[in-house]
């Protein structure tokens, strides 16, 4: 199966998991990374910066009617929300919150499986609501990749139980799995 898209949704706990994952993906990984990271609406883009000083690929805050490319990692600007258009450009609301939440994971990941069908990769790692669990659902019902944390590893376990016990997802795995998984399908992908 090929792949087009990665969304990822983090919530609590988030930045150390994100670090992680980004300090640990290949300068030749391909395949675009969309994230909500729950922050506050004041939030600068500190955590960004922090961020992209572990990684080897381009990390930037998403903008409106902006073109998805491959190599890119996309994070959802604080107080929107995030949605991917058919057409693969992000588009930026400030509509109501959704799961108390602005920027939703639930928001992102229906509208990217809208637009990608089965070429999205769905993931949940730790978070301490339950935002995430009807975007992942969304995202199998089209046949995309689903993968939830394991929530024994997670910081907070809540959200990646939440979406297990509600989806039932493809993979549920540590964060050093879901990296050699996501290197894996990568590199299947592109060679």
């Amino acid at each position: 199966m090929s792949y087009e898209a990665i969304v990822i949704g983090v919530s609590s706990g988030g930045l150390n998991a994100l670090n992680v994952i980004f300090s640990n993906l290949p300068q030749d990984f391909s395949l675009p990374i969309i994230i909500v990271q729950h922050v506050s609406p004041r939030s600068n883009n500190k955590w960004i910066k922090l961020l992209n000083d572990k990684t080897n690929l381009q990390m930037k805050e998403a903008d409106e009617k902006e073109k998805i490319e491959n190599a890119a990692i996309y994070i959802a600007p604080p107080n929107y929300h995030l949605l991917i258009e058919k057409d693969k450009t992000f588009s930026l609301t400030i509509d109501e919150r959704v799961n108390y939440a602005r920027p939703s994971i639930d928001v992102l990941f229906e509208s990217a499986a809208e637009a990608y069908k089965d070429k999205l990769i769905g993931i949940i790692l730790t978070g301490s609501n339950a935002d995430g669990t009807a975007g992942l659902k969304r995202i199998k019902e089209y046949g995309g990749l689903t993968i939830a944390q394991d929530p024994a590893t997670a910081e907070s376990g809540y959200m990646p139980a939440s979406a297990i016990a509600a989806v039932k997802p493809d993979h549920i795995l540590c964060l050093e799995e879901i990296i050699k998984l996501l290197i894996k399908i990568n590199h299947s992908n592109y060679n």
